[in-house]
Formats: structure tokens, C-alpha cells, sequence
């Protein structure tokens, strides 16, 4: 490709001092017109090539969609060729820099660095868009393998903004970029203990997202931050979590891993929301009817049946009224049971409804619901 260039170059560069001496210019003018119009000529043969690449953006598009992977769909998706399409014409003028400023090494050498270091920043903002648009693989909930894969891209972004740097600076300083990744091996440690919390940071999130524990629209709680909602996004070093009353917290990945923190995922899987609740039955109101069955198993035996048949309760979960050990201030008897409701206020209004009905209902049995009056 260079060749072809610099060949067709020479042929303009040729032809182009024919036709000025041609038309009678000076001796003195020829070299600094035709530098103009190889500049000319390179700036209209860069735009050319980039444009005839765009041209092809659409063809790709559609060779992608035939295909029944989806991941050719996301990595070369219309925002990822543009981005490409613009490191061509910074290529093409990087080919052509010798043979239009052979006779300026100062001019050549220092457009050759700013070409150089535009493909490479150019370069790895279309790896970056890249890397961005495996993203768009995921769906509502990502799956551990996609948040681990949202995780890596992480990583490798900041990756690529080191290497990015070191060959930027390896190109001004016109050096290795080897020499200079040697030169910072000597200084890792130095490095290591400056950036000491970004590292933790960063093998926290790695931890949190290869052990799944905790995904994008989980709801989690976190005492010792204060969040109590919905996680909203997962990076290398935060996450994101909206409490319920729409304010933002953002915990860092090592707070979960070295700390403690409630998913409540298992039970937004599960078919309903576990519920249990109790009642202290007075002692005195203890009794036995006529076939000598006292009132309260009455009492648990209907209460039971009477959950088994509530709208709002799960019939195939376990349902069980029972008593606890006894204790001065009464007999408890726990009631669990399973709600179809999950969302906290709708439960708690089924829950209310429910207990205020196991609470009238006592007296029905002849029991009474233990409660402390103040002294006179």
C-alpha cells in the first residue's frame, strides 16, 4: 500500500513541475506551489478514501444481519464503523507524509508523530466504542456470565487507556514503547501502593460479579450505606443502587465483598413472600369445649383452614398456625404463611388484613389477646 502511494505520488509530484514550468512559473515558486498542491492532493485523497469507506458501512450492516450469531450485530454495529472509518484518512496522509515533504525532514517528522498519535487515540476510542457495545448483549437482567463479561470490558478499557498512554508518550519522546514499560516496571511498586484503593476496588467488583452476587435489577440492602432499593448499574468500582424513594447511593464493590449486604433476589424468584406473625393468647381464657377439644387448637385448626382459602395467600406453601413456648406474658401463637404480594406495601396491607382478622376472631373461641394495662 505504501508503495502504491508513494509511486503514485511521485507521478503527481512529476507531473504537477512539468505543468508549472509549463505555464512559465519561476524556478524560485515551483517547489513551495507544488508542496501546496501535494497537500492539496493529499487532504482530497484522504477524504476520498474515508468516504468511500463510509460507503460501505451500510453493506456491512446488512452481511450482519444475515448471520445468525448476534454478537456481529453489537461489535460491528453503525457507531463502531463510523468510529473506525475515521482512523482511515489520518492512515492515508501517515503514507503519503514521505513523498510530499521529502525535501522538509523537520515538517515530515514532526506531522508523522501528530498522524501517528491522532491513529493511535482514534484507534483506541473505536476499541473503547467496541468494548462499549457489548452492552448491548445484555438484556433486562444480565445473566452471571454477562455481568462477568461486563466486568472484563472494564478492565480491558482501562487497559486500553494505558497502553493508549504509553505509546503516546513513547511517540512524542520518540522512544520504545518496550524501553518506557520497562522503565515502569522498576516504579510498580511505587504505583501499586499509590493506586492501592483502586486496585482493591477493582478485584472487589471482579469478585462481586464471577461469584453472582448481585446483579443488575436486584434489590439489595445495605445497612452500613443506607441503600435499600434496586441496582441500577454495576461498574469495576461502584455500584449503583436507587432507594425507594428515587435517591441514588453509590457503594463501592469492596464495601459488599468485605462487608455484609441483603439480596433479596431469592425471594423476588420465588412464587410469593414468606410472612410470620404472632399472637399472645391470655392464659385465663384457655378452655375445653364439650367433646373436650380445647378452644385454642379450635382456634389454629380454623385459622389454618381459613388462610387456605384467603385469595391473597399461596394454597401450595406451607401454612401453619402453632404455638410457641410460653412465657409470662402470655401463650404466642405464630402464624406462617406465604402472600402472593411482594411489593412492600401492597404485602404489609395483606399482612394488616389478615392479623386483624386472626385477631377478631380469637374472641369467637372464647380467647382473649394478652395486653398490659398501665398501672393506676
Amino acid at each position: 500500500m505504501r508503495y502504491v502511494l508513494h509511486k503514485m505520488m511521485n507521478t503527481i509530484k512529476i507531473y504537477v513541475e512539468q505543468l508549472l514550468a509549463t505555464m512559465g512559473l519561476g524556478v524560485d515558486y515551483i517547489p513551495i506551489v507544488r508542496h501546496v498542491v501535494l497537500v492539496m492532493i493529499t487532504i482530497l485523497l484522504a477524504w476520498f478514501v474515508g468516504w468511500l469507506f463510509k460507503l460501505l458501512i451500510p453493506w456491512v450492516n446488512k452481511l450482519t444481519r444475515k448471520t445468525a450469531a448476534k454478537w456481529d450485530d453489537v461489535v460491528f454495529n453503525d457507531k463502531v464503523l463510523r468510529s473506525a472509518c475515521q482512523i482511515v484518512p489520518a492512515i492515508v496522509v501517515w503514507l503519503v507524509l514521505p513523498s510530499v515533504f521529502f525535501e522538509y525532514p523537520t515538517a515530515h517528522e514532526v506531522l508523522a508523530r501528530l498522524t501517528a498519535i491522532y491513529i493511535t487515540v482514534m484507534s483506541v476510542r473505536t476499541a473503547l466504542v467496541m468494548i462499549d457495545s457489548l452492552k448491548l448483549l445484555d438484556g433486562k437482567r444480565r445473566t452471571a456470565k454477562q455481568q462477568y463479561l461486563y466486568t472484563l470490558c472494564g478492565v480491558l478499557k482501562i487497559i486500553m487507556y494505558f497502553v493508549a498512554t504509553i505509546i503516546v508518550i513513547a511517540i512524542i519522546v520518540n522512544k520504545d514503547p518496550s524501553t518506557l514499560l520497562a522503565g515502569l516496571g522498576a516504579a510498580s511498586a511505587i504505583l501499586m501502593l499509590a493506586f492501592q484503593d483502586t486496585i482493591k476496588g477493582l478485584v472487589a467488583g471482579i469478585r462481586l460479579t464471577s461469584n453472582d452476587m448481585v446483579r443488575v435489577g436486584d434489590r439489595i440492602t445495605v445497612p452500613s450505606a443506607g441503600a435499600d432499593g434496586m441496582v441500577e448499574e454495576i461498574t469495576l468500582t461502584t455500584v449503583k443502587v436507587r432507594n425507594f424513594d428515587n435517591t441514588i447511593i453509590t457503594v463501592t464493590p469492596q464495601t459488599l465483598v468485605d462487608g455484609s449486604f441483603q439480596n433479596w433476589k431469592g425471594m423476588a424468584e420465588n412464587a410469593g413472600r414468606r410472612a410470620i406473625r404472632k399472637v399472645i393468647i391470655d392464659f385465663r381464657s384457655l378452655a375445653i369445649d364439650e367433646e373436650g377439644v380445647p378452644n385454642l387448637t379450635r382456634y389454629r385448626e380454623h385459622m389454618e383452614q381459613w388462610l387456605g382459602q384467603h385469595g391473597k395467600v399461596l394454597a401450595d406453601k406451607p401454612i401453619l398456625v402453632h404455638q410457641l413456648d410460653a412465657t409470662p406474658t402470655g401463650l404466642p401463637v405464630e402464624f406462617v404463611f406465604w402472600l402472593k404480594e411482594q411489593a412492600a406495601i401492597p404485602y404489609e396491607h395483606a399482612i394488616s388484613e389478615i392479623m386483624e382478622h386472626a385477631y377478631a376472631e380469637a374472641p369467637v373461641f372464647g380467647l382473649r389477646i394478652y395486653q398490659q394495662f398501665p398501672e393506676q
